[in-house]
């Protein structure tokens, strides 16, 4: 007998049931700040179809120069495959300092500067160490679909700027100073901008520079494509238009100037003590930059540079293109990008650009971005990324314009 227990009982005990509750992931709140990509959508959706014909990709489809990829293997091969400093590979720290200090007439220690695992990680590491509940950050609209985001999640608050099209989208100094008030911590600029292509003159910037500096206000420049200048006029960096970098945090990449996307080497560059604090954050997300593919930026910087020269005219002439194109297209208004490899037409006013883009790639095999993936009043708006062969954006406009003629608008 067990004991304690009594004369003829069961010591036997039936199992409890127990009904599980099924439960959600508990994401952290600050999730709920990242929205699904207009871009990821509409590439999904045409990854699953035939004949598709791509004016929606913001990634250079010309071919890496070959002394980068020379430089990429000879890393390979030479056994340059661990880590590199956190700061980033001495080598390539050098090359940045001397190539932007030489370009914008600016002094530059190897301090000033962070390689990044891309111009997004610099992004990220800028924004969220410095994001916080009750700093309001100016941003344009529409701009790139990263900026927004990355404040909301970490507690800040987005100001909207537009720029409008009947201004070729140009940024106005005047409204984003009178934006600033006692909450404004940084503006966020981008220029030549995605997904419009302005390219915003030295005056705006050193107008925007200058009150910013006066008022204790913080600026993160997004410079991809700073190469990427299709007119003749001189590319006003935020590097170039201010004072010293203690406000200033510069961010670019070998992404697009050439053709290293996939590559993934960016950098910041900033104040020695901005730098500082901001590689004791790099260390907690990926450590360091590709050591390869940094060998391949040292190859990219020292290298000759006319395969820059190539590509600005290849893509003015498809700019120049798309634009007569775009002229040549029922309901679309389009004016004359200044850089990069955009172009962003409105729709008329009461037409969903998001319903519009997915009715047209099911429908002629285009596939664009609708203009809500980049702001907030943008619904009525298309991006064209024109980096594609002439003849293929000829065979895309061949399928909209007759497309778009037949639309009920």
């Amino acid at each position: 007998m067990a004991d304690g227990a009594k004369p003829n009982q069961s010591t036997d005990i039936a199992p409890r049931k127990i009904k599980y509750r099924k439960t959600k992931a508990r994401w952290h709140p600050s999730m709920q700040a990242i929205p699904v990509p207009g871009i990821r959508r509409m590439v999904n959706m045409a990854a699953t179809m035939k004949d598709v014909i791509h004016l929606s990709i913001g990634q250079p489809d010309l071919p890496t120069p070959p002394h980068v990829i020379d430089a990429y293997i000879d890393a390979l091969k030479a056994g340059q495959t661990g880590y590199t400093m956190d700061a980033g590979l001495p080598e390539l720290l050098v090359a940045l300092r001397d190539y932007y200090g030489k370009r914008y007439d600016r002094k530059l220690t190897k301090d000033n500067i962070l390689i990044t695992s891309g111009a997004t990680e610099a992004m990220y590491l800028a924004l969220s160490a410095t994001s916080a509940p009750g700093r309001q950050f100016i941003v344009t609209d529409p701009s790139f679909l990263l900026y927004a985001p990355l404040i909301r999640m970490n507690g800040g608050e987005v100001k909207f700027i537009p720029t409008r099209i009947e201004n070729n989208h140009q940024l106005d100094p005047d409204e984003v100073i009178a934006a600033m008030g006692q909450r404004t911590f940084a503006v966020v600029l981008n220029s030549p901008n995605n997904p419009t292509g302005a390219v915003y003159p030295r005056s705006t910037i050193e107008t925007i520079v200058e009150e910013c500096a006066y008022r204790g206000i913080q600026i993160f420049s997004d410079e991809v494509y700073d190469h990427l200048i299709l007119d003749d006029q001189e590319y006003a960096s935020v590097l170039r238009c201010s004072v010293d970098l203690d406000n200033i945090m510069c961010i670019s990449s070998f992404s697009k100037t050439f053709s290293m996307a996939g590559l993934r080497v960016g950098w910041v560059i900033s104040s020695q003590a901005t730098i500082k604090s901001l590689r004791r954050y790099h260390m907690f997300t990926t450590s360091v930059a590709n050591t390869p593919s940094q060998f391949a930026g040292v190859a990219a910087l020292t290298g000759d540079q006319q395969c820059i020269r190539d590509m600005v005219s290849i893509y003015r002439e498809r700019r120049d293109r798309i634009v007569d194109l775009v002229a040549q297209t029922p309901f679309l208004t389009g004016y004359q990008p200044g850089g990069a490899f955009f172009i962003f037409p409105n729709l008329p006013k009461h037409v969903d650009g998001s319903d519009l883009a997915l009715r047209m790639l099911k429908e002629t095999g285009v596939c664009v971005v609708p203009g809500d993936a980049f702001g907030e009043h943008t619904e009525n708006a298309l991006r064209f990324s024109f980096s594609a062969t002439v003849e293929t954006i000829e065979e895309a406009f061949d399928r909209i314009i007759p497309w778009m003629a037949k639309q009920p608008f």
